[in-house]
C-alpha cells in the first residue's frame, strides 16, 4: 500500500506540475497578469488587418459597381476641381461666399478620396484587407472631413444671413480675414472631433474577430469587434459625434429660417437670385445631415440601408454638390464657359 500511495503521489505531482507549465503559457501568450490587460485581453490587440466585407460578395455585380463608382469617383473629383479654379481664376467669384464654397469643394474631394479609391480596388481583389493603421486612417479622416464639413456648413449659412438679412454690413463683417478664420476653425473643430474618437479606440483591445461588415472602417462596426464591454464607449460616441451633429443643424435650421422670413418679406430684383442661392445651400445641408440622422438614432445596430449610406456620404455626395451649385447659381454657369473657353 506504501508503494502504491508513493506512485499515485508521483503520478499527481509530474500532473500537477505539466499544468504549470501549460498555465505559465497560456498567461504570457494572453498577458492576464499584465496591468495593462483588460477583462483578461491584452491592452495591446493581436489583430493586425481588418476584413472589409464589402458592397456584395457576386463577383460580377463587383465588376459592374468597378465601373459605376470609378466614374462616380472621377465625375466628383472633376466637378470639384472645376469650381475651385473658377473661383481662383475668375474675378467675379472673388467673394465670401465663393471662397467658402471652394473650401467646401476641397472637403468634399478629401472626403470622397478617404475611402473610394481602396473601394474601387478591392473591386477587383478577392481579399479585401486593411491594415490596423490604415483603418485606423479611415477613421480619423471620415471624422475629421464629416466634422470640418458641418462647421462649414454653418459658416456659410452665417455668411448668407449676413448678406441678406444685413447687406449694409456684410463685406465690412466678412472680411478675407473672417473668412479664413472660420475656414480654419471648420478644420480645427474637425480635426479635434476626430481625435477625440481615435484616442480610446487606437488602445481597444481586438483579440479575433477582424471583419468589418462596410468598404470602410467606420468607427461604430470597429468598436463591436473590440473584446470587452463596448456599452460606455457607444455612449461616448453617440454623445461625441451625435451633439456636433445636433449643434450644428440647429444652428442651420434656425439661420435658414430667418434668412427665409426675411427673404420672403422683400420684394425686390434681387429676390429671386437669394432665393436660388439658398435653395442650393439648403439641398446641400439636407443631403449632407439626412443621412446623419438615420445613422445616430440607430448607430449601433446593422441594416442593410446602411451600406446605401456610406456609398450616400462618400461617393455621391461629393458628385452632387459641385452638380448643384452649377446647376442653381448664374455666376457659376458664366464662369464655367468663360473658363472653357
Amino acid at each position: 500500500m506504501g508503494d502504491g500511495l508513493r506512485n499515485q503521489v508521483k503520478v499527481r505531482a509530474k500532473e500537477l506540475q505539466r499544468l504549470e507549465v501549460i498555465t505559465g503559457e497560456y498567461r504570457e501568450n494572453y498577458n492576464f497578469s499584465s496591468p495593462d490587460s483588460v477583462n483578461g485581453w491584452s491592452n495591446k490587440s493581436v489583430v493586425t488587418e481588418f476584413v472589409l466585407l464589402g458592397l456584395s460578395s457576386s463577383r460580377e455585380l463587383q465588376l459592374f459597381l468597378f465601373f459605376i463608382f470609378s466614374v462616380f469617383y472621377g465625375a466628383a473629383m472633376l466637378g470639384n476641381i472645376l469650381i475651385i479654379l473658377m473661383v481662383v481664376t475668375d474675378s467675379r467669384l472673388h467673394s465670401p461666399m465663393y471662397f467658402l464654397l471652394s473650401n467646401l469643394s476641397f472637403i468634399d474631394m478629401c472626403q470622397g478620396t478617404f475611402a473610394t479609391p481602396k473601394m474601387i480596388a478591392d473591386f477587383l481583389n478577392e481579399h479585401k484587407t486593411i491594415t490596423f493603421q490604415g483603418c485606423m486612417s479611415q477613421i480619423f479622416f471620415l471624422h475629421v472631413f464629416g466634422g470640418s464639413e458641418m462647421v462649414l456648413l454653418v459658416a456659410m449659412a452665417y455668411d448668407r444671413y449676413l448678406a441678406i438679412c444685413k447687406p449694409l454690413h456684410y463685406m465690412t463683417i466678412m472680411s478675407r480675414r473672417v473668412c479664413i478664420v472660420l475656414v480654419g476653425v471648420s478644420w480645427a473643430i474637425g480635426i479635434l472631433h476626430s481625435a477625440s474618437h481615435l484616442a480610446f479606440t487606437v488602445d481597444l483591445p481586438f483579440c479575433g474577430p477582424n471583419k468589418v461588415d462596410n468598404f470602410f472602417c467606420d468607427l461604430p462596426l470597429l468598436i463591436k469587434l473590440a473584446c470587452l464591454d463596448t456599452y460606455v464607449l457607444e455612449i461616448l460616441v453617440l454623445t461625441n459625434s451625435g451633439l456636433l451633429s445636433l449643434i450644428c443643424f440647429l444652428r442651420l435650421l434656425i439661420s435658414y429660417t430667418i434668412i427665409l422670413a426675411t427673404v420672403h418679406r422683400q420684394a425686390s430684383g434681387g429676390t429671386s437670385k437669394a432665393l436660388s442661392t439658398l435653395s442650393a445651400h439648403v439641398t446641400v445641408v439636407v443631403l449632407f445631415f439626412g443621412p446623419l440622422i438615420f445613422i445616430y438614432i440607430w448607430p449601433f445596430e446593422s441594416f442593410p440601408i446602411d451600406k446605401f449610406i456610406s456609398v450616400f456620404f462618400t461617393v455621391f455626395t461629393p458628385f452632387l454638390n459641385p452638380k448643384i451649385y452649377t446647376l442653381r447659381n448664374k455666376d457659376v454657369k458664366e464662369a464655367m464657359r468663360k473658363l472653357r473657353n
